[in-house]
């Protein structure tokens, strides 16, 4: 590029556009993951839809290499790249709620925290998430599992519309009865298929939940794991909850549960009483509270700052073996800021079939997540070869799927397995929509990837 073709962009730009030399650079380089040192040629910071056409125009025609930034909380680093342009939409966060009909209008740079904030005025909630500081878009195109995924389903089943930029520079709406296939696509395909600028959700009633944490010690960890998978089995739909191998500020081994039920308080206390009487919990945190606390609960735990590197699985069922071997794996970490994470789904989730969206994993409720954090750049290797291991041994009980939201930089076999029987579908409209792979600093759907998974 000439220093004439980045004057001409900035001239027709009127976000902020960052080169390495300009102050605010490495500011605009950094995410949330420290993992990741990445150092992109341009930073386009738009601060609309035309900034958004103008930043593909430019990047398409100049040959550059583009990734998408929204929230910058994908742990594999896809926010970024190297020698490329950055379209950065962390400044497009408005929300805009219509009481009436509990549809919510949300720029895609927009965090869970922006959405809960807006909706909860309100008295509403979107099913989104567990950690305010997370991005919408990401968290929307991978799926999207929250607190009230079992009630209300994932992310994708309550979007009614997105507005989309494509690889050729147009701006094109998807929804049930408009550019259908590209609707399809975008839940659950993460960002193969263009520059999401906005999403249109529907809401729910949720003001108040009963959620907390309830702590035990780690050595119950085996029988608490059991209890709450056979509690779960039958839980009612208002009822997420998670159980979490994890450690206390001052480093003791714990095991936690983590519910949020998101009906009638009084419900829920009864509904909550067996899993909050099982054993002898050291703590009971468990109360009424309003969602956007619940929402932000987990918030510390992800600071700015540390490294991570996260593998998950999925699963139909949970054996007694496989409990037993996640708890030695979990005893085994060499940082008391790793953890390992059981989130159980199912509920309204695990009723939508798996071909309605291109999300392909609704018949396995569980997820099981090695996430490992550390501080020291010099452990890596050991803190990855961990998280590794983990998934490794659960190759026996696993169904070979992954979370989108929670893979790294993965092989073509990993991405299959991701996208399952979706692929194909998936890669037609791919090459429909972006022939070239402009858009390929993803989970990258190649557009002639046409074999079934």
């Amino acid at each position: 590029m000439s220093d004439i073709d980045i004057k001409a962009f900035r001239s027709a730009f009127t976000g902020q556009v960052f080169e390495p030399a300009d102050l605010g650079y490495n500011e605009a380089r950094q995410i949330w993951n420290a993992s990741i040192n990445k150092h992109p040629r341009l930073i386009a910071r738009c601060s609309g839809v035309a900034d958004v056409i103008a930043a593909v125009t430019f990047a398409r025609a100049s040959d550059l290499l583009t990734a998408i930034r929204g929230g910058g909380h994908n742990v594999g680093g896809r926010a970024l790249c190297d020698d490329g342009l950055v379209i950065d939409l962390s400044r497009m966060r408005s929300v805009f709620v219509n009481p009436a009909t509990r549809r919510v209008q949300v720029q895609a740079g927009a965090t869970l925290g922006d959405i809960d904030r807006e909706t909860h005025v309100f008295g509403l909630a979107i099913p989104c998430g567990i950690v305010s500081k997370t991005g919408i878009g990401g968290l929307t195109l991978g799926g999207g599992v929250g607190w009230l995924i079992r009630k209300y389903g994932m992310t994708i089943d309550n979007l009614l519309s997105a507005q989309v930029v494509t690889a050729d520079g147009k701006v094109l709406t998807a929804n049930a009865s408009e550019n259908d296939d590209l609707f399809w696509a975008l839940r659950g395909g993460g960002g193969n298929f263009g520059v999401v600028t906005s999403f249109e959700f529907q809401a729910h009633p949720v003001a108040t939940v009963l959620g907390g944490l309830l702590l035990y010690p780690r050595e119950a960890a085996v029988d608490v794991l059991r209890h709450f998978r056979d509690f779960m089995a039958s839980a009612p739909d208002e009822l997420t909850a998670y159980v979490a191998l994890l450690h206390g500020p001052d480093g003791a081994p714990l095991t936690g549960v983590i519910p949020c039920y998101c009906g009638d308080i009084a419900e829920g206390e009864r509904v909550l009483a067996p899993l909050r009487k099982f054993g002898n919990p050291i703590m009971d945190g468990i109360q009424a509270m309003p969602f956007p606390v619940m929402q932000s609960m987990l918030g510390p735990s992800f600071p700015d700052g540390n490294q991570n590197y996260w593998k998950s699985t999925m699963q139909r069922e949970l054996p007694d073996d496989a409990i037993s071997a996640i708890v030695e794996h979990a005893n085994s970490l060499e940082s008391p800021l790793s953890a390992v994470v059981l989130e159980y789904y199912g509920g309204a989730s695990g009723r939508v079939p798996n071909e309605a969206t291109a999300f392909p994993h609704r018949h396995l409720p569980w997820d099981i997540l090695f996430i490992a954090q550390w501080t020291d750049p010099a452990q890596t290797n050991m803190h990855r070869d961990w998280a590794r291991a983990g998934e490794d041994l659960l190759r026996a009980y696993s169904q070979n799927a992954h979370l989108l939201s929670a893979l790294d930089v993965e092989t073509d076999d990993v991405i299959k397995t991701a996208f399952g029987p979706n692929l194909t579908r998936l890669a037609e409209i791919k090459k429909k929509y972006d022939p070239t792979n402009f858009f390929r600093v993803n989970q990258n759907i190649k557009p002639e990837a046409l074999a079934v998974a």
